[in-house]
């Protein structure tokens, strides 16, 4: 899920399947408007284009469901107007009370739950702006009026600040009522007016907020660095991303860098040339599955990570652990009997 490859559009967003499970099972009221996957009453081509979804659930009680880690087509918005919610965001955890305020960037993992999503009402807007890496400037929808100087210091603070979660103001749990009211009344985008002007008065309200509370800023958090160490930090979380057949280019264009200095960036966070980053990820995950009981052949074990040669495998196996994948095997298995 995490790669971002813009061309062959590795990226997968989150498609919410336990919540909308809970909701078929009338456990949960679900109301959204939405673009593409997202569960929801899909809004008419073209109608507020960029807007993935908005809309909100009401759990009237404990659920047996939870949203795991995931991330989004776009930035995202959350408000909890009654109950307590479990939010986790980049390996934090959090409780959020009522009048809690989320942001989430595209790039950001995180999870509504821990496990479980208890009572409450959650309202939520999902707006693409047209990025999936820290690095790339942010595109609004065109139906998004704020000021262009308004608009780029609203983005500068969301994309530079470390505070996930906010207290709403008065004014913004008002304007989250009437999206919602608008969005349960929808049909076939008769609302979209009143939620365009609602969501242009939300993002006012919120820059109004982040520009009070002056939250600290860090400019790292939007480097290509930064973009980098994502990407080389997904190959690591996320090892099915292993057995893609990376070349250099394919990594740095992933990035959205080029070659050199792609390869500069990683020899400045990990020491190493990309390939070989990736090799040594590729073999750790190797050793993880043969010290496993998954039972995985040595050809399967080695396709898995990337390896189409088991030649090559067993090769560069021994080099970096002093014995081939059968004989590791082989040791693992005696230390366990």
């Amino acid at each position: 899920m995490p790669i971002f490859r813009d061309a062959g559009e590795s990226f997968e967003a989150d498609t919410c399947r336990p919540l909308v499970e809970a909701a078929g099972r009338r456990e949960v009221e679900l109301q959204a408007l939405v673009h593409g996957h997202y569960p929801g009453r899909p809004l008419p081509a073209g109608v507020l284009a960029g807007l993935k979804s908005v809309g909100y659930w009401d759990a009237a009680s404990p659920q047996s469901w939870g949203l795991p880690w995931h991330r989004n087509e776009g930035i995202e918005i959350t408000f909890l107007e009654s109950g307590k919610l479990a939010f986790g965001m980049d390996e934090k955890e959090y409780t959020l009370q009522p009048d809690a305020l989320t942001l989430t960037r595209p790039w950001q993992q995180h999870r509504l739950g821990n496990p479980n999503v208890g009572v409450g009402r959650l309202h939520w807007l999902i707006l693409d702006v047209g990025v999936r890496r820290p690095n790339q400037s942010w595109n609004w929808p065109r139906w998004v009026v704020l000021s262009p100087a308004d608009l780029a210091d609203l983005a500068g603070i969301i994309r530079q600040t470390e505070q996930p979660v906010w207290k709403a103001s008065t004014e913004i749990r008002h304007c989250f009522h009437s999206i919602a009211s608008a969005v349960a009344s929808d049909r076939r985008g008769n609302s979209a007016s009143v939620i365009a002007v609602r969501i242009n008065e939300l993002l006012l309200l919120l820059l109004r907020l982040l520009r009070s509370r002056k939250p600290q800023l860090n400019e790292a958090l939007t480097t290509s660095r930064a973009t980098v160490q994502m990407f080389l930090d997904d190959l690591t979380v996320h090892p099915e991303h292993l057995a893609l057949e990376w070349t250099v280019q394919e990594m740095a264009e992933s990035c959205g860098l080029g070659a050199t200095q792609f390869i500069h960036l990683v020899r400045q966070i990990a020491n190493t040339t990309p390939l070989s980053f990736l090799r040594q990820r590729r073999l750790d995950r190797a050793a993880q599955l043969l010290r496993g009981n998954g039972g995985l052949g040595i050809m399967e074990v080695a396709m898995a990570c990337g390896f189409s040669s088991s030649q090559y495998f067993a090769s560069v196996f021994k080099k970096c652990f002093g014995s081939t994948p059968s004989e590791y095997r082989a040791k693992q298995t005696g230390a366990r009997s």
